[in-house]
């Protein structure tokens, strides 16, 4: 089992930043790659951004690329998600997942934290 929670979400002005953090605990080594999904009021959960286990790895969606940076710090079984720039459109809650290996799909994590909100005001 893993346990996944996140904090730093909060209401920011467009433009603005945010740092969300993940902090792990359990049995971390069996599911390393980490994963950020939102989910906004009305549609579906989306993927946001994924690392693999050492970091080397990334990938993101094409909505956030050159805003939002995922990294990790193993020593600390944290991964974080910077969020920059932020837009209206970014709204929603939240979401950091563990799976066994890198992956896009959210149908492949098999941990999942309570979310955390983001709400960026026009």
């Amino acid at each position: 089992q893993v346990q996944l929670v996140e904090s730093g979400g909060g209401l920011v002005q467009a433009g603005g930043s945010l740092r969300l953090s993940c902090a792990a605990s359990g049995r971390t080594f069996s599911s390393s790659a980490r994963g950020w999904f939102r989910q906004a009021p009305g549609k579906e959960r989306e993927f946001v951004a994924a690392i693999n286990w050492s970091g080397i790895r990334t990938d993101y969606t094409d909505s956030v690329k050159g805003r939002f940076t995922i990294s990790r710090d193993n020593a600390k079984n944290t991964v974080y998600l910077q969020m920059n720039t932020l837009k209206p459109e970014d709204t929603a809650v939240y979401y950091c997942a563990a799976a066994k290996t890198f992956t896009i799909f959210a149908g492949a994590y098999e941990y999942w934290g309570q979310g955390t909100q983001v709400t960026v005001s026009s």
